[in-house]
């Protein structure tokens, strides 16, 4: 290398040391060494083109900037936004990104993706779900990348075996702003969102940002139900020094106030006699015209209680769709860097998050009384026993007496508290040669309860949260649907080499992290026999002992500890060419460890046999492609291959409020991403993207003694076999139009690859093996008002999404079982809002 190359290596080197200092999308110590893999070329361009913007690291990536993300439906949740990505599929509730959707990236469900916000891992600490309702307000993020297939180095989740979302959120600025905006629309649409920045406000440059949004609306096929979404936001950052250094402070609270967003069954017209109509209930079906999308349930009025033995069970199923599935979350998170030599740098990110949430079908039948005794459930039983509750001698209508059944609401109810940290520290050994080391920490107390409170006259509950206030049975203590405390905790220690080598042409990383898991499992109900799920909560010990007695088979209350450790390595290089041409490859070993809720559900096999310690998910992924960066255009084209060994699929049921767990064993998957941005003039900007999957069950899975299922050589389902869009945006002056197309390919329903059979003669078929492939249009414009006499950054925007109100079928889980009815939430339908931004 020659001096002047050295010369100019140590200022790129210097420059990746600094350039932290804006917040970035992954952990500080990830992007800090990332930064510098990047800068390689120096032709970094932070803008990247159209808002897309292609990273030249050893990983597929992709970057959407706020460029992308602001011409998108104001409020709309982040994983919406990056559907607009390779390898990505996401189908939305609702059109306004406040009632959930389903993410996949690659095939791999959301519980398998790690989502991070400022390097804070989102992931539910339990069953490792994402809630794309409850993410930061996309005015704050700056940008938002995936890493396909791999996960980075330092990430302190469980829920790694796929992909990784990592966003950001904004820095505040050194001026003091304010932005309110306005939006209105379809669905009685309504939100304001507003943001004040102090600007640099002491003699030590601190600035800070607090930001407010609220919006509500109703359920578009359903309009007896609605959202009500409050969000809050601030940040303060602190820079230290001139070398980039600096400490700064988010914090968040977000609070939905939802109805359960019906699910409908995968049934079409033709088994059955007419009178399956569109709804939540197992013996509905899907729509099969536009028309027949909305629907409404008849007013439900409980009776009092009048005296003697009445069933004032009259609401039933249809209690689900006016149930709650309300949500309380917020966290703190710290992001910090420090200097302590030239070439060694301490990064340290401590979090902490909190959550309250529950769900799952609220409507239950509840008795007064005690069991009245059968075979199995001796009499004279106080508890939450069979899936009901009997209270053992309470009044629960006020009539006088303890004779009735009465109908009330028993969510699921989860409370979370969370703490984090991911410290690195990085050595730069020579300006080509880096090394660091990482420690990071997740502590996460996971309590899992269902108390039970009563309904209204008009069947709705009292309390969306009932363990604020719940009924009490005869001994005084409340009634529990279930009841457990969890403990997920992880240690992990990982380190990372990173070299340039032929004059700086070939730069190469390899690293290894080793994550030590432990599960503190305390299940506080009787486990029944056969690993579905089935419990039975009890007050008074006698009573269980009572139950226990007449279930041999039944596990009773235990604990039981887990623990999974396992030597993950990763390694990749990029070589580049030109300047603008690189080439790229990767691989990673990725882990899974088994959610709570199949942990718990292994108890009601034997401590010490293979079912009652579920093995962890392990994957192989590799990944090798090529890349053009310029400043008009970016471009990438990857080839992807993952061996997923002990795949665990899972289906679940939100009327019977069950999930169902099944091993798929070895998958291999495969498949092609490319993306290309173009801008051949200021005023165009063009965009296109698509990916090809393909997936093989390698053997058949054995459901009983007696039945096997047909899935070798068959695609898992619930995945796209291929997706592809475009996006093309015109400036012109104070006007800006933009058209933006995605379609999805067809997702097979199970994993045989057939049809839903009416039952397992396949006498009838209730759907077909797939769900359709589906193409969805959206519009944007935008007028700027500055021409008007306005403060720049005043505009007016409007959104159409589905233009052409496209039916198709939503997000689902699939099945193995060809008698299973997967339940898919109906395609979010077309809808038109209107904004105005005002900016000082």
């Amino acid at each position: 290398m020659t001096i002047t190359k050295m010369i100019a290596r140590a200022s790129v080197s210097a420059l990746a040391l600094t350039a932290i200092a804006p917040a970035f999308a992954q952990s500080t110590g990830q992007q800090l060494f990332d930064q510098q893999e990047i800068v390689v070329t120096g032709t970094h361009n932070t803008d990247g083109v159209a808002g897309v913007r292609v990273e030249n690291t050893s990983k597929a990536r992709a970057v959407l900037t706020q460029e992308f993300i602001k011409r998108q439906v104001p409020g709309q949740s982040i994983d919406d936004i990056i559907n607009y990505m390779p390898g990505v599929s996401f189908q939305n509730n609702d059109p306004y990104g406040s009632s959930g959707g389903t993410l996949s990236i690659h095939g791999f469900d959301a519980s398998r993706i790690s989502q991070t916000w400022d390097g804070v891992p989102l992931n539910d600490s339990g069953n490792y779900a994402l809630y794309s309702n409850q993410q930061l307000d996309m005015e704050l993020i700056s940008e938002v990348n995936v890493s396909l297939g791999s996960t980075d180095i330092d990430s302190p989740t469980a829920a790694a075996s796929g992909s990784t979302v990592n966003y950001v959120t904004r820095n505040p600025t050194e001026d003091f702003h304010v932005r309110l905006e306005g939006s209105m629309g379809q669905y009685d649409y309504m939100r304001l969102f507003g943001v004040v920045d102090t600007g640099t406000f002491t003699p030590f440059g601190t600035r800070a940002f607090i930001a407010a949004s609220r919006s509500s609306y109703n359920n578009p096929f359903f309009s007896q139900s609605s959202t009500d979404k409050l969000q809050l936001n601030g940040k303060v950052y602190q820079p230290i020094g001139s070398n980039g250094d600096f400490v700064s402070v988010g914090a968040n609270f977000n609070r939905n106030i939802n109805r359960n967003f019906s699910s409908v069954p995968l049934r079409v017209d033709g088994v059955d006699d007419g009178s399956r109509v569109v709804g939540s209930g197992s013996g509905n079906r899907f729509p099969v015209t536009k028309d027949e999308r909305e629907y409404t349930i008849a007013p439900c009025i409980t009776p009092a209680g009048v005296g003697g033995a009445i069933d004032t069970n009259v609401c039933g199923t249809p209690a689900y769709d006016l149930s709650y599935n309300p949500s309380k979350t917020g966290n703190v998170r710290i992001n910090s860097k420090f200097t302590l030599a030239d070439n060694l740098v301490l990064t340290v990110d401590p979090s902490w998050q909190f959550v309250s949430a529950n769900g799952g079908n609220g409507a239950v039948k509840g008795f007064e009384g005690a069991t009245p005794g059968s075979k199995t459930v001796p009499a004279g039983l106080t508890g939450y026993i069979g899936g009901s509750p009997y209270f053992g001698g309470v009044d629960l209508n006020g009539d006088g007496d303890t004779l009735d059944t009465v109908e009330l609401y028993a969510p699921s109810q989860t409370r979370t508290n969370r703490f984090g940290l991911i410290a690195n520290l990085q050595w730069n050994i020579t300006p080509t040669q880096t090394v660091r080391v990482n420690y990071s920490w997740d502590h996460a107390r996971h309590r899992q309860t269902g108390e039970v409170v009563p309904l209204q006259a008009n069947g709705i509950t009292t309390n969306p949260f009932p363990y604020h206030d719940p009924l009490l049975d005869s001994t005084g203590l409340p009634i529990e649907k279930r009841n457990r405390l969890s403990y997920a905790i992880l240690n992990q220690v990982a380190g990372q080499y990173r070299g340039e080598f032929l004059d700086s042409k070939l730069v190469v990383n390899a690293g290894v992290r080793a994550p030590f898991f432990t599960r503190n499992l305390d299940q506080r109900c009787v486990t029944e026999a056969g690993g579905k799920g089935f419990i039975d909560c009890f007050n008074d010990a006698a009573d269980q002992a009572a139950f226990l007695a007449a279930n041999p088979t039944a596990t009773p209350p235990q604990k039981r500890d887990l623990h999974y450790n396992k030597v993950l390595p990763a390694a990749g290089f990029t070589y580049n060419f030109t300047p603008q041409i690189s080439a790229f490859g990767d691989y990673s070993k990725g882990l899974q460890v088994p959610g709570t809720d199949n942990l718990y559900n292994s108890f009601s096999f034997a401590e010490g046999s293979d079912a009652a310690h579920p093995k962890a998910e392990t994957t192989d992924n590799f990944n090798l492609g090529l890349r053009y960066r310029s400043s008009k255009v970016q471009a990438q084209l990857s080839g992807w291959y993952t061996n997923f060994k002990n795949r665990l699929a899972s289906s679940y049921d939100p009327i019977e409020d069950i999930t169902v767990y099944r091993n798929l064993g070895t998958v291999h998957k495969y498949g092609v991403d490319g993306s290309i941005s173009y801008q051949p003039i200021q005023q165009i900007s063009l965009y296109a993207f698509g990916s090809y999957l393909k997936s093989k069950i390698l053997d058949n899975v054995e459901a009983t003694a007696t039945t096997v299922y047909n899935t070798a050589g068959k695609r898992e389902s619930g995945s796209p076999t291929y997706t592809f869009g475009a996006r093309a945006q015109g400036n012109f002056g104070p006007v800006t139009l933009g058209i933006q197309a995605k379609r999805t390919g067809p997702r097979y329903v199970n994993d045989q690859n057939i049809p839903i059979y009416s039952n397992a003669a396949h006498t009838a078929i209730i759907y077909g093996a797939k769900a359709p492939a589906y193409t969805l249009v959206d519009l944007d414009a935008r007028v700027s008002l500055k021409g008007v006499g306005l403060n720049d950054g005043t505009y007016l925007q409007l959104n159409v999404t589905n233009l052409f109100d496209k039916l198709y079928v939503g997000g689902f889980t699939g099945n193995t079982s060809e008698t299973s009815l997967p339940f898919a939430y109906i395609g979010s339908p077309r809808a038109i809002s209107g904004t105005v931004n005002f900016a000082f």
